[in-house]
């Protein structure tokens, strides 16, 4: 494979943007490369660093073909510099130099905005690697062990991919933001991530299939937005990303799709109708259902907080600048300017919710939240449609978006799942009924037993449809040595 869609594999960090030619920023990145080696060694999955994974890895940015698959050791893995073939002529496309070249250095004028929103993204995925260490201890078959360690590694690559960015285009302060990003850790009080869903704790698997599934859908929609930059080096990497995203919310979904299976399967033979007697359920040594939606009510909750406030003067200025956009940003029709349009915000107004007309430009970060919920929304519907084929009566649903606020319009407001305003008091009454209890959190621990035989599954989830690459049921995607 040649030209700018291959990767060069002969230096110490693979890439297809010339390291070999750019001494400065090579040594930079060989200089940060024994730092982050020893926070991988130090908060990459534990207990498994030496173990043969069958992981894929990038060969190319062609979309028809960019990965191999083989076995290789974490530590081993090839994290390298991958940016998206440059478009010839492509423009800023939206904001106050809407229809000017895009920017191949960075402007002056937004240095310290750009550098901001790198920093931001590239903290995200270190910490998902330290929340996720020590699953592999419980993983429910070598398939899935598999999967968590590719999402670990490829995390691990969009560090590799922003720090390039710190590095190359941002000189002392980049390097400075680059050791900084090895140094915060997930749920540190002293440094700990700079947003909070990645500070909390993933303790179970089906924790680690809603963050992917959720908090990476985030990802997405983040990604997306910066993939229309006009800052052109951070719209080709952040392309590039999106094509290993898609693979981290797909164990997400399918994961709780053969959560979900697996229970109503078990119902079924053990001619169980109700969904909502979940000690009987319980006993089969499956994740009833409405714990299921407990899970979903909190992960969905903590990820729409990454969208940060639905009225925003950061986001106008983002976007004003032309540095960030809004998802599918050339498919909209408007004048992507946006100066005299609006867009309906959820509010709470006069102890009620309602829509309110807000400029557009404020209100970038509620049009991003609200792609991501239709999005989020199509999952939940797959795993009804698992539910209603299995002949169970119950139905897993999004709960409403001022439901379990931190940050933004709903913060201090207490809501149902189904938008309902009600007391602090009425809130703590059915709080174990809506979020998952330490009940729940120690049943689902008791539940996490591993299974490390290849062809074999946990009690509690049902095996994938297909293979990995192809490979049958039986395939030892993980080679553990006793």
């Amino acid at each position: 494979m040649t030209g700018i869609l291959a990767v060069d594999y002969t230096t110490r960090i693979p890439n297809n943007v010339g390291l070999a030619e750019d001494r400065t920023v090579l040594r930079a990145l060989e200089g940060w490369h024994p730092g982050y080696l020893d926070w991988w060694q130090d908060m990459g999955p534990e207990g498994f660093q030496d173990s043969l994974v069958y992981l894929r890895t990038a060969v190319s940015v062609d979309p028809k073909g960019w990965a191999k698959f083989d076995y290789v050791k974490m530590p081993e893995y090839r994290w390298g510099i991958l940016l998206a073939p440059q478009e010839e002529g492509r423009l800023v496309n939206f904001g106050e130099h809407k229809g000017e070249p895009a920017w191949q250095e960075v402007p002056g004028e937004y240095r310290a905005m750009l550098r901001r929103l790198i920093v931001i993204q590239g903290d995200t995925e270190p910490a998902s690697v330290e929340q996720q260490r020590h699953l592999g201890k419980t993983a429910p078959s070598l398939y899935d062990m598999r999967n968590l360690f590719q999402v670990n590694v490829e995390e691990g690559r969009h560090l590799w991919a922003m720090v390039y960015l710190l590095q190359k285009y941002f000189g002392r302060d980049g390097r400075e933001e680059a050791n900084e990003l090895l140094r915060r850790r997930s749920g540190s009080e002293d440094a700990p991530r700079m947003l909070g869903a990645f500070n909390e704790a993933t303790p179970d698997w089906l924790s680690f299939f809603m963050f992917t599934c959720f908090t990476d859908r985030d990802g997405k929609m983040q990604l997306e937005s910066l993939a229309q930059s006009g800052f052109d080096p951070l719209s080709r990497t952040c392309r590039f990303m999106l094509t290993e995203e898609a693979h981290h919310m797909f164990v997400g979904e399918t994961g709780v799709g053969r959560t979900v299976q697996r229970t109503c399967e078990a119902m079924v033979a053990a001619g169980i109708d109700d969904p909502t007697d979940i000690h009987r359920v319980r006993a089969l040594g499956v994740v009833d259902l409405p714990t299921i939606q407990k899970k979903i009510n909190l992960h969905y909750a903590l990820s729409l907080d990454l969208f940060g406030s639905e009225v925003s003067t950061n986001a106008a200025n983002f976007y004003n600048a032309g540095l960030k956009g809004r998802f599918h940003e050339t498919r909209i029709d408007d004048d992507h300017r946006l100066t005299a349009d609006t867009y309906p915000v959820a509010k709470f107004v006069d102890g009620a919710i309602r829509l309110v007309d807000e400029p557009a430009l404020t209100a970038l970060n509620m049009r991003l939240r609200d792609a991501y919920t239709t999005d989020c929304a199509k999952s939940v519907e797959r795993w009804n449609k698992v539910i209603e084929k299995a002949g169970v009566t119950f139905r897993l649903a999004l709960p409403h978006v001022a439901f379990h606020r931190q940050i933004g319009e709903f913060r201090n407001v207490r809501a149902t799942p189904t938008g309902e305003v009600v007391s602090q008091a009425a809130w703590e009454a059915m709080r174990d009924d809506l979020l998952p209890s330490a009940a729940d959190g120690d049943f689902i621990a008791a539940l996490m037993q591993p299974v490390t035989e290849p062809g074999r599954y946990a009690s509690w989830i049902a095996p994938p449809k297909l293979g990995i690459d192809n490979k049958p049921g039986d395939y030892e995607y993980v080679k553990i040595e006793v």
